[in-house]
């Protein structure tokens, strides 16, 4: 990060610039900084389409937390899938090894940072799964085309890819964050206008009651086993 700075400021860096820009931001340093104030200043720099994810476990001075580059985990062929999984059962994993010997040594706080690191996995671990209230929705999309896990396509944009990061706070997080440090100000509801007819079986969210509404829903939750039967329906037809 340091480094950034200097890169950033050129031939005026000096140690007074850091100094100026901690006092600024109410932070003692750069780590309290990364840690306490850098995502929400990074959600509002970018219009609430964060590209470096913030994620913790809920505790403020002692606890887990990673930042994340979007576009890496939301890279195809299943690169960014293995970036989560790697994140949810290495350093996440290392981490939690290192509270369980904690505890087993009788080390002040390791029982408290062991659940909270438990409880972020356990969210991580939903993502990748993608279940309700944790699945991706495209509403553009066929059900038989709809993401099965943390299946991101980065062309779908943040605003759908965050949710599921989103769908469930931790204890002592934010309120409407999920497992983010900070909540961006973003939301799910209906889109302006309406979509063209639609077959119902590949798009049953624009219909109600037998009747095409076209309405441009995006709080939608649909369950694997919903798309996993929409895509053997789709290839049976393909066959």
């Amino acid at each position: 990060m340091l480094q950034l700075l200097h890169t950033a400021h050129g031939d005026d860096w000096n140690d007074g610039i850091l100094t100026k820009l901690l006092a600024e931001s109410g932070c003692i340093s750069l780590d309290d900084w990364l840690r306490n104030k850098f995502f929400d200043e990074h959600c509002k720099l970018f219009q609430h389409r964060p590209f470096i994810w913030h994620i913790w476990d809920g505790r403020k001075r002692d606890g887990f937390h990673a930042l994340v580059n979007y576009h890496k985990l939301a890279e195809g062929d299943g690169k960014g899938r293995r970036l989560l999984e790697s994140l949810t059962y290495s350093y996440l994993g290392d981490w939690i090894a290192r509270q369980q010997d904690g505890v087993k040594r009788g080390e002040g706080g390791a029982e408290d940072r062991l659940a909270a690191a438990l409880e972020l996995q356990k969210r991580l671990v939903a993502i990748l799964e993608g279940e309700p209230p944790f699945d991706l929705f495209v509403r553009w999309k066929p059900i038989e085309e709809q993401p099965i896990g943390w299946e991101p396509d980065i062309n779908d944009g943040v605003r759908l890819n965050i949710r599921p990061f989103m769908a469930q706070d931790l204890p002592g997080g934010k309120k409407g964050a999920g497992i983010l440090r900070a909540k961006p100000n973003i939301k799910w509801g209906k889109d302006r206008g309406k979509e063209p007819e639609r077959d119902q079986d590949q798009f049953p969210w624009f219909w109600r009651d037998g009747k095409f509404t076209g309405e441009r829903v995006n709080d939608v939750h649909l369950t694997n086993a919903e798309k996993k039967t929409a895509r053997e329906r789709a290839e049976g037809k393909s066959s």
